[in-house]
């Protein structure tokens, strides 16, 4: 039962995790400053789209939710409630005061690296009922700031170690609306950590827009990589697994690679980006690696952990691309053999150098490709779920499944598992009998101890 007088709010993510990481914030921020969350959007005092600007037509399909939220706003208004409409992410980073220009209803547009200021900046505009556009970078500033105990709502939490990326692939926005790389201080996230922990989390994902350029700061000063990061969470009481996401190849250093090798806690799984099979392609995304180095980086890393599964994303139909190109490709897919991976047609970002390329690929085209792309990649994760099969595993339980007595949890590799069982699973590791394996899950029971 909401309290009278409490303010509530209503929060859309969209996009990747660090989104994910980013909405938990806010919604702590806010928690703190009297909010409460709310799933109907029309009884909201404050309803805040978190964006992503990574997926074709992101603006747009804001701007098509602000048209809905305006007309809700207004018929609050009507029955003498006010309403707080803000933008947040990346589409707030990239578009700015355009954002208020096109949607007038909007309050506040503010950028990722601001959020500690958002009681603050709502406070302001439900005051003033002025525009506010917040879409600065102080990275440090914004971590320094938020700094109150971790929430946790799954075992499996998000800990942000790196933002921002200096690579500017030219497809790509995340330098635009992320801003430079920034890498916290192992101090902060070992505090960090711990407070997740003790808040019952058993698994850790390191978040990064390009997560293994990690480069904070470690003991007496000095700068250390992601590889000491990991061995320094792993020897935090109680924390059982950790992940690390997104990778650039260039970045995948022997330091890490030796951590594969070395630290329990890290899973075998790793998404590690190649865009293309093409040299030609890597190029001109100017990915600064080719696909003999991506290969043996596989090799490498296949070395020091041979159970390894690997992940990756995929870019089908970029400016230039062709038959051959897309072939290559395929023959990368072939010779690493994925878990699992993302696939998108491309489609141009403003601003980003790829937009402006004349020789822009037909649609048609790039669904054919993007077609038999994803058959190959499906016949991979099925392939690969399918050696589960008589195996037992031990599986992180995040959640009741939609069943009565369902359990839902991950196995070290990542895969989706569905189990039957009495009593409590949530936050339990147990060893699972594999009984069938399908392309995106799994299926299985408890084992007998």
């Amino acid at each position: 039962m909401q309290r009278p007088n409490t303010k509530s709010y209503y929060l859309k993510t969209f996009g990747c995790q660090m989104n994910v990481y980013d909405s938990e914030r806010m919604t702590e921020a806010l928690a703190r400053d009297g909010y409460v969350a709310t799933d109907d959007i029309s009884s909201a005092d404050l309803v805040i789209l978190n964006t992503c600007h990574i997926r074709e037509k992101a603006a747009e399909k804001v701007y098509s939710d602000l048209g809905r939220i305006r007309d809700m706003k207004d018929a609050r208004k009507r029955d003498g409630k006010e309403t707080v409409i803000a933008v947040a992410g990346c589409v707030a980073q990239a578009e700015g005061r355009e954002i208020t220009t096109r949607q007038p209803a909007v309050d506040l547009v503010i950028g990722p690296q601001s959020y500690h200021r958002l009681p603050e900046l709502i406070e302001r505009t439900s005051n003033t009922r002025e525009h506010i556009v917040e879409t600065e970078f102080p990275g440090d500033e914004k971590f320094e700031q938020m700094k109150a105990p971790r929430r946790v709502s799954s075992p499996s939490a998000f800990l942000t170690v790196q933002e921002g990326c200096d690579k500017f692939c030219t497809f790509c926005v995340v330098p635009y609306t992320r801003g430079a790389e920034f890498s916290r201080s192992l101090a902060t996230l070992e505090t960090e950590a711990r407070e997740l922990i003790a808040a019952g989390a058993k698994e850790l994902v390191l978040l990064g827009q390009n997560v293994n350029a990690y480069h904070g700061e470690g003991p007496g000063g000095r700068s250390i990589g992601l590889a000491e990061l990991i061995r320094r969470l792993a020897d935090i009481e109680g924390i059982e697994r950790i992940r690390y996401t997104t990778s650039h190849p260039r970045d995948m250093d022997a330091d890490l690679i030796a951590a594969h090798a070395d630290v329990p806690q890290l899973m075998p799984f790793l998404h590690l980006p190649v865009q293309s099979g093409s040299d030609r392609m890597l190029a001109a995304m100017n990915r600064k690696h080719r696909t003999e180095e991506y290969l043996d980086l596989i090799g490498r890393l296949r070395s020091a952990r041979p159970d390894l599964a690997l992940s990756s994303d995929f870019i089908v139909g970029f400016p230039g691309e062709t038959d051959q190109d897309a072939e290559d490709t395929l023959s990368l897919i072939r010779a690493v053999g994925f878990a699992q991976a993302f696939s998108f047609k491309y489609s141009s970002r403003p601003g980003t150098p790829a937009s402006t390329h004349e020789d822009q690929i037909p649609e048609e085209i790039k669904s054919e490709r993007l077609q038999r792309l994803q058959a190959l990649l499906d016949d991979q994760q099925a392939e690969f779920n399918a050696q589960a099969f008589g195996t037992t595993v031990p599986v992180l339980f995040e959640r009741r499944g939609r069943q009565p007595g369902e359990f839902v949890g991950r196995t070290p590799y990542l895969q989706l598992v569905h189990v039957a069982a009495e009593g409590d699973l949530v936050g339990r590791i147990a060893d699972v009998a594999v009984t069938d394996a399908r392309r995106v899950s799994l299926s299985g029971v408890i084992a007998a101890a």
